[in-house]
């Protein structure tokens, strides 16, 4: 299936260290503006990355295409998988689907989503934006779209426990503007933003990012729009025998980000969990069994 293989973006990225210096800065411009940057003649492409044609020709090669076309056909149909339908998607996978159980097909898919997508993660770059998370000295943002937002909310639910100075900001909202009244520089916004991305979030990041604030971005393996202004993005493979996404994928990369921004807080956080379990117990929320 076409949307499970590798990406151009996750070729170049694979490639980095091998590519020579004006073929490695061809490849940072091409992410720069990642994929319209890659959608014009190979001339403008090579005029914009400061390199020559000939570099733009033998990197094309380095990434597994035949030429400079090729290369091209397989941009269009990434930015075509960006916009696809609920429809559009249930069509693709159900044409050819084998008789074999869903569920398994189902759970194969999500393996290979992890695997495919651990592969393509920077740990450093991960325990970066987890120590940014952590920073109580600015303020934590967290946003997510139509569907995103149950990740939005998972997330600012423990993290509301984990550390003060947080706002959950609903982008379907025609509020949001207002939480930006008191965004200082500095401040992090941990932002959603799955294919088919929402003007409502890249404009809510537009805005922050101009107020300096810093941009942590989950998104899918074609990249959101906003991954251009993130301090750190991280792009999950989401593709399964549905018509729609799934949110193992990055499920998971929050879920691990919420135990390490725990651990990196855990004598403050202890604090809170236990001050917040004396106001369950005067509530009884909860049933108690001894």
């Amino acid at each position: 299936m076409m949307e499970a293989s590798l990406t151009i973006s996750d070729r170049i990225q694979n490639k980095l260290d091998d590519l020579t210096r004006a073929e490695r800065q061809l490849a940072l411009s091409i992410l720069e503006n990642y994929p319209a940057s890659g959608l014009g003649p190979l001339s403008a492409l090579a005029k914009d990355a400061k390199v020559s044609v000939p570099t733009v020709a033998r990197m094309v090669q380095k990434l597994g295409f035949q030429g400079y076309s090729e290369f091209q056909t397989e941009l269009r149909k990434e930015l075509r998988a960006k916009v696809k339908s609920p429809i559009a998607k249930h069509d693709a996978w159900s044409e050819g689907a084998p008789s074999e159980h869903l569920l398994n097909r189902f759970t194969e898919s999500v393996i290979d989503n992890i695997r495919h997508t651990l592969g393509q993660i920077d740990s450093g770059a991960f325990d970066d934006a987890c120590r940014i998370a952590a920073n109580t000295n600015h303020h934590l943002y967290i946003v997510g779209g139509r569907i995103s937002h149950i990740l939005a909310e998972y997330l600012f639910l423990h993290m509301q426990l984990i550390r003060p100075k947080i706002t959950h900001i609903q982008s379907t909202s025609n509020t949001w503007p207002h939480y930006l009244l008191d965004v200082k520089a500095g401040d992090v916004f941990i932002i959603f933003d799955m294919r088919r991305y929402e003007n409502n979030t890249l404009k809510l990041a537009e805005m922050a990012y101009e107020r300096d604030a810093k941009i942590i971005l989950f998104t899918d393996q074609w990249r959101s729009p906003i991954h251009r202004m993130a301090e750190q993005s991280f792009g999950s493979r989401i593709v399964v025998p549905s018509a729609w996404d799934s949110a193992i994928t990055p499920l998971l990369l929050l879920e691990t980000m919420i135990s390490t921004v725990q651990a990196i807080t855990w004598g403050d956080t202890k604090d809170r969990m236990e001050a917040l379990e004396e106001m369950f117990d005067q509530t009884k929320l909860f049933r108690k069994f001894t």
